[in-house]
């Protein structure tokens, strides 16, 4: 899924292109950045994932988002966004590389990604968030986020399962 990019007051969140792959899978199959998502340790990522990584630029449900840094073009981090298929409910995703944690930016990432979709008729925001995360967990809370429920998922490649806050905003049309 393609869109326009988002501009932040530091950032632009544009589309995920082929020459992102290196960056994206140096975050999220990284074993400390990638260590609360679902994704694959490098050493456990198998073909299908391989592939699966070749196409994000072309996933017509999902929207890949790299974050540059608007005075260099530095990248930053990654995000994503989901739309229910009415448009209503927006899931979100963010990764923000380790050079740039404890910055700001992942709360600016998603800000931009709420912003966008508030402008394109979504009326809640859903993220899952795991329980382990504790700078996920406060970026959640410091933009208006509430826990409604728990959930898991299992990381690829192996037996672990990562538990989950699944955090939920409700926007306004003001």
């Amino acid at each position: 899924m393609k869109i326009p990019a988002i501009r932040t007051k530091r950032l632009r969140l544009r589309n995920y292109e082929k020459t992102d792959k290196e960056f994206a899978m140096g975050i999220w199959n990284d074993s400390e950045m990638g260590k609360y998502l679902p994704d694959p340790s490098i050493e456990n990522m198998d073909e299908i994932y391989l592939k699966a990584l070749d196409e994000l630029d072309t996933d017509e449900t999902c929207c890949y988002l790299i974050a540059e840094n608007l005075e260099n073009g530095e990248r930053i981090g990654t995000c994503s966004f989901v739309p229910s298929e009415d448009g209503e409910t927006y899931d979100l995703g963010c990764c923000v590389h380790a050079r740039y944690q404890n910055r700001g930016y992942a709360t600016e990432m998603e800000q931009g990604m709420i912003d966008y979709a508030r402008e394109h008729g979504a009326k809640k925001i859903t993220a899952p968030v795991n329980k382990e995360n504790g700078a996920s967990n406060a970026v959640m809370k410091k933009l208006g986020f509430s826990v409604v429920g728990e959930t898991t998922c299992k990381k690829r490649g192996t037996d672990i399962v990562l538990q989950e806050y699944l955090y939920e905003l409700e926007l306004t049309t003001s």
